[in-house]
């Protein structure tokens, strides 16, 4: 071989297979006959931030790690800012001709990337980075004039209309073949191991995310379009955490779905709206890189929303009095993850009941979610909240007992995450404050001592969110 090196540059894509960065990169040291390594830069700020998502991610980055040892190949975890990490790199392999890595389009990526592109080329480096989170790119579907859209049903068409990348096929082997080690470096890998985990997460990796692939495809995918609303149901693919580490590649989900000709075209077709969701909040959130902290609508940037930390608690501890928003979060405390109907219960009862600040909400969803992407998640928030584009209009506020009984009749989701309710009769199951008093103490459940009365009026706080944007659009 010659000596000459490529860096695979690791950031949430943990896979093998369909891994545009690994790909060009083996095809690059085939071509060149050179070597390939794999390096993974640690954020300190990202490290010490003690969350469930940061939890399952180095969960998910050390079993990727321990995959690629399995094979002899050593991925190269190095603590420190980008800026001091970019430079001890070449300074322990001055020999590196060039970097391979999948690009970050969000703010704060992207700052980073284009710095140490600059780095790599004051180092005579070559620099490829490629599409790979995405179907398609914040600026790949575009209005005719070049503009973006902000309305999702004609994007949806023009995304529907362009054609989709292939899955990439990587020849292990050769990976194998053509990977080398650093021998100067100094591995940080340590910091995983000896993180302190609270929990076992064990639907993690490459090969857990194919397996889920193919049991949503034969088990689910028929009935997706009725069953993906029901809580108590298994009927979502369950693949967003997968997605978020990168253990399994979107292109891979797309050419699985595209030939399902024997599967109901219409749940198949949901499906992929639903990918196409992801892909247009990812645009938006491209296009308003504030987002995350001003509403894109600017007619809703001086609400009056409330900040009060103490019904912030109640509704993040699953103690509203509402079991259908109460058993959201329960299970999203618990378990990381919630389904998605109760995502859109959760933020609209925080807003438009509780008129407390989205951002808090948002800024929640963050700590406590594996699944958490930020584009979706404060696309999701602004639309729940009516202060984003194309959001739910401010006079459209879900009631959380009508959507507690359409979408969990017999409660079974809520008796899951609410043992105090497991024994309340099914007519009281959704508004457990109308029993009787002797109906509660059969149901051994005395409402504002084992289970919490309602926070508030629903009916009430309805017309309070009204006349809040109302005020909103006459100043």
């Amino acid at each position: 071989m010659t000596n000459k090196r490529a860096i695979i540059w690791l950031r949430r894509d943990f896979r093998l297979q369909d891994n545009s960065a690994i790909y060009y990169a083996l095809e690059w040291a085939k071509k060149h006959n050179g070597y390939v390594s794999f390096v993974f830069h640690l954020n300190p700020d990202f490290y010490e931030n003690k969350t469930n998502q940061n939890e399952y991610f180095f969960k998910a980055l050390l079993h990727f790690s321990n995959r690629l040892s399995n094979l002899g190949i050593d991925l190269y975890v190095v603590y420190g800012s980008y800026q001091t990490v970019f430079t001890r790199l070449f300074e322990w392999a001055p020999d590196i001709n060039c970097i391979f890595y999948n690009k970050d389009e969000l703010p704060n990526a992207r700052k980073r990337d284009l710095w140490v592109n600059e780095f790599c080329s004051s180092k005579g480096c070559e620099v490829h980075e490629f599409d790979d989170y995405h179907l398609h790119g914040a600026n790949e579907v575009t209005k005719h004039d070049g503009t973006m859209y902000k309305v999702f049903t004609p994007y949806f068409k023009s995304w529907s209309m362009l054609q989709k990348p292939r899955p990439r096929i990587i020849n292990e082997n050769e990976l194998v073949f053509y990977s080398k080690d650093i021998p100067s470096a100094i591995n940080d890998k340590h910091l995983l191991t000896n993180y302190p985990y609270r929990k076992e997460w064990v639907n993690i990796g490459e090969e857990n995310a194919l397996a889920q692939l193919h049991l949503f495809i034969n088990n689910r995918i028929e009935a997706y379009g009725k069953n993906r609303n029901f809580p108590s149901v298994e009927g979502t693919s369950k693949l967003s955490s997968f997605l978020i580490t990168g253990a399994i590649a979107v292109r891979t989900i797309y050419s699985e779905l595209e030939n399902l000709t024997q599967y109901n075209k219409e749940s198949v077709q949901t499906f992929i709206q639903e990918l196409a969701w992801r892909d247009f909040y990812h645009m938006i959130h491209v296009s308003n890189p504030l987002c995350q902290s001003v509403e894109i609508n600017e007619q809703y940037r001086h609400i009056a929303w409330s900040t009060d930390e103490h019904v912030l608690k109640i509704w993040s501890t699953g103690q509203t009095g509402y079991p259908i928003v109460d058993a959201g979060m329960r299970q999203l405390n618990n378990e990381g993850w919630m389904h998605n109907r109760l995502r859109m219960i959760t933020a609209s009862f925080l807003t438009k009941d509780l008129l407390v600040d989205w951002r808090l909400g948002e800024s929640y969803f963050n700590k406590v979610l594996i699944d958490y992407e930020a584009a979706s998640n404060i696309g999701g928030w602004q639309w729940a909240a009516s202060v984003g584009t194309d959001a739910v209009p401010y006079f459209r506020i879900f009631n959380p007992v009508t959507q507690s009984k359409k979408f969990d009749q017999d409660g079974k989701y809520i008796r899951k995450y609410i043992p105090e309710l497991k024994d309340v009769p099914d007519k009281y199951i959704h508004e457990p404050w109308k029993m009787s008093v002797e109906i509660q103490k059969l149901s051994g459940c005395i409402i504002g001592q084992d289970y919490p009365a309602p926070i508030v009026d629903h009916a009430v706080q309805r017309l309070k969110a009204i006349q809040l944007f109302k005020s909103e659009l006459l100043d």
